[in-house]
């Protein structure tokens, strides 16, 4: 038996562009025979929807409101939900589990954090990053950064992504060996841009967004739930945007063709 979660999902208590509240989702991933969920609303540095005039603490104590409401509505039902947060660059974005609101209260100073201070900071205190959708193109984005080093593991499938760009960050992390993760993206109850609900299946269920961290990182005794066929390479798949990988500085060297891009880290 797998036991499946959401590892990525977006409320509009906390992020602009999401339309349901965490509470609307429980009954939803219920019916697909989800376990649980994780609610990782965009913060402050993203499309948040929270204030950006009040004071750290409580900022903090609203953006948390779409999970905590979540979370509410699990217990009733008997349904795991856990926290988590989307951060953004320049473009590029991170999810980051294992870490909770007090940690969030006690570090206004994040906000002007770099990649590798941020990456730092967070696995010192027992945290988990993973790069979200690494290979995105959108209309608003003109290159594309892609950084093996400052995170523990790529979310290769995102169904917010369409497949070629999800091919694309498949290919890269298995070719060098980076921990895959996979997640809808989800803003809308029952909708998705590439319309499916992709998540992460476990043999036996979380408990506790620790748990999940800790798996993660062991590499081992999960699968990613998402049709394979969906991230298998096909041909004329590539990159439209030029794309940058970071090295582990942090520094950017553009990758002129697929062989630049799928080649070992710089």
């Amino acid at each position: 038996m797998s036991y499946i979660y959401e590892t990525h999902l977006h409320t509009n208590l906390a992020s602009a562009c999401a339309r349901n509240s965490g509470a609307e989702y429980i009954s939803y991933y219920k019916k697909l025979g989800f376990s649980g969920i994780i609610v990782t609303d965009h913060f402050f540095n993203g499309n948040t929807s929270i204030p950006r005039n009040l004071p750290w603490e409580e900022r903090i104590d609203l953006f948390c409101r779409g999970y905590e409401e979540a979370k509410a509505e699990g217990d009733r039902q008997d349904f795991q939900v856990f926290f988590a947060w989307e951060c953004r660059f320049d473009g590029d974005e991170f999810l980051v589990y294992g870490l909770d609101k007090d940690w969030l209260k006690k570090h206004p100073e994040m906000m002007q954090w770099d990649h590798i201070t941020h990456y730092e900071k967070i696995k010192a205190e027992g945290g988990l990053v993973v790069q979200a959708h690494p290979f995105r193109e959108r209309g608003y984005l003109s290159e594309v950064y892609v950084h093996p080093y400052q995170c523990d593991a790529f979310e290769v499938a995102n169904a917010g992504n369409p497949f070629e760009q999800n091919r694309m960050a498949y290919r890269y992390a298995q070719e060098n060996n980076i921990v895959m993760t996979a997640g809808s993206d989800i803003h809308t109850v029952g909708i998705t841009d590439n319309g499916n609900i992709y998540g992460m299946a476990f043999d036996k269920p979380l408990d506790s967004i620790s748990d999940y961290v800790k798996r993660i990182k062991s590499g081992t005794g999960f699968s990613l739930h998402v049709p394979q066929d969906e991230l298998v390479w096909k041909e004329g798949t590539s990159n439209h945007l030029p794309v940058f990988i970071f090295d582990q500085k942090n520094v950017p060297h553009a990758a002129n063709s697929l062989d630049d891009i799928f080649k070992s880290p710089v």
